[in-house]
C-alpha cells in the first residue's frame, strides 16, 4: 500500500501557475497509476489529469492544454503543473491511487479573477 500527501496550493492571481507535489510513502510506488482530482465547493469531486505506472497520460478537457501531470519514481513524486490558471480551477486538489484509498487533506488551489 502506498500513502500519499498532497502540497503546493496556493493563492494565484488568473493566468498564473502552480505545481502541485504528491509525495508517496511506501513500497512499489512505480506500480501504481496516480490521478490528481479536484473538489470545488458544493460540487462532485472530479477527476481532473492521470499518469499510469507507465507514464501514459490522460487530461479532462477542461484543462487539457493548461495542465501537465508527471512523474518522478525515483523520488516517488507526482507532479501537477497547473498553468494559466483560471478562477474555475479554485478547488482543494488531491491525487490517490486508481484502487481509491483514503483521502488525504489535500492542498487548496484558490484563483482570484
Amino acid at each position: 500500500q502506498v500513502q500519499l500527501v498532497e502540497s503546493g496550493g496556493g493563492l494565484v492571481q488568473s493566468g498564473g501557475s502552480l505545481r502541485l507535489t504528491c509525495a508517496a510513502s511506501g513500497s512499489m510506488f512505480s506500480i501504481y497509476a496516480i490521478g490528481w482530482y479536484r473538489q470545488a465547493p458544493e460540487k462532485q469531486r472530479e477527476l481532473v489529469a492521470h499518469v499510469s505506472s507507465g507514464g501514459s497520460v490522460n487530461y479532462a478537457d477542461s484543462v487539457k492544454g493548461r495542465f501537465t501531470v508527471s512523474r518522478d519514481n525515483g523520488k516517488n513524486m507526482v507532479y501537477l503543473q497547473m498553468n494559466s490558471l483560471k478562477p474555475e480551477d479554485t478547488a482543494v486538489y488531491y491525487c490517490n491511487t486508481d484502487e481509491l484509498g483514503p483521502w488525504g487533506q489535500g492542498t487548496q488551489v484558490t484563483v482570484s479573477s
